[in-house]
């Protein structure tokens, strides 16, 4: 590979993107970089100056008249750092954040529209080949995923696959379960893959970098009106990154917009992390019932959420 290479590429990719008129693509009065800071300040939980700084790798000049033209224009307001006096904060305003988000929804249009001309057998080569060049690119601070950078999508090909692997690989490493669960989760997989209703039941697959991270499932329970989340699961390098509660929060939303009136679910005791993050939810413990499975001595717990008492 020769500078003149790289050169080429960057030439190609700034075109494809529209970097060069990049307000004109998205119909709106702001460069990438003014667009990459408006999507910093929303999504970001660091937004002192210095921060957004060092995120973005911005010069501090620059960064200031950027900061200087949003205030102007009644975008974004500035205070001393709760936690540093002698830094900035920026925080958005309302006005600041109708406008980042219509910024991201119109990048997403923009994007929706590009992706819509690769073939889909080539959108995974297209996706390993993004991993690739910023893995080998990448420092590791950029390299890291960041919360913003994790997708909600439908299952394509060989996610089912996935979901029954990954439930059996994480289960048998973190608290040693035996083949028995991954044949329970083969059924349950097996099951909505041969039969369900895609307007009362769904799959999750939570993903970065098209790299699926997490997963989660809605189907039908036997009670009238109630649906069951089922199989949530996060990959341990995706911790920390909110993927369990965007992935729970999916489930709720979907359930209670199609006419569900209870949301209930099984887990085990053991499963901490998960039985927090189900109560952050507002679900509510029912019955607990020891019980040997999986090749261990297990406490049984059965959850309930109303979803016409809850709406958060």
């Amino acid at each position: 590979m020769s500078v003149q290479d790289v050169r080429s590429f960057n030439r190609f990719y700034t075109n494809v993107i529209g970097a060069l008129d990049y307000g004109r693509h998205l119909y709106a009065p702001y460069t990438l970089t003014e667009s990459r800071v408006l999507y910093e300040l929303a999504h970001s939980p660091r937004t002192d100056a210095a921060d957004l700084r060092e995120e973005l790798s911005l010069d501090a000049g620059y960064l200031s008249r950027i900061l200087n033209k949003f205030e102007q224009d009644g975008l974004v307001e500035r205070a001393p750092s709760e936690k540093d006096p002698r830094r900035r904060r920026v925080t958005l305003t309302a006005r600041g954040r109708e406008a980042a988000g219509l910024l991201e929804e119109r990048a997403r249009e923009t994007v929706g529209e590009l992706l819509a001309t690769v073939a889909p057998a080539d959108r995974p080569r297209l996706a390993e080949a993004m991993r690739t060049v910023r893995t080998i690119l990448g420092d590791s601070r950029s390299a890291a995923p960041h919360p913003q950078d994790v997708g909600l999508r439908e299952p394509g090909p060989g996610d089912l696959g996935w979901i029954v692997q990954r439930n059996a690989a994480l289960y048998t490493a973190e608290y040693g379960w035996n083949t028995d669960y991954e044949g329970l989760v083969a059924r349950i997989v097996a099951d909505f893959a041969e039969d369900h209703d895609p307007h009362l039941e769904r799959v999750w697959i939570a993903a970065v970098d098209g790299r699926p991270v997490g997963c989660v499932m809605c189907v039908r329970d036997d009670a009238p009106a109630t649906a069951r989340l089922r199989l949530l699961l996060v990959e341990p390098d995706a911790r920390g990154l909110g993927v369990g509660d965007q992935l729970v929060r999916a489930v709720i939303d979907f359930a209670r917009g199609v006419g569900y009136h209870e949301l209930v679910l099984w887990t085990n005791d053991i499963l901490a992390s998960a039985r927090r993050l189900y109560q952050r939810h507002g679900f509510v413990l029912v019955s607990e019932k020891p019980h040997r499975s999986f090749g261990a001595d297990l406490v049984g717990q059965d959850w309930r959420l109303d979803l016409h008492g809850n709406s958060r």
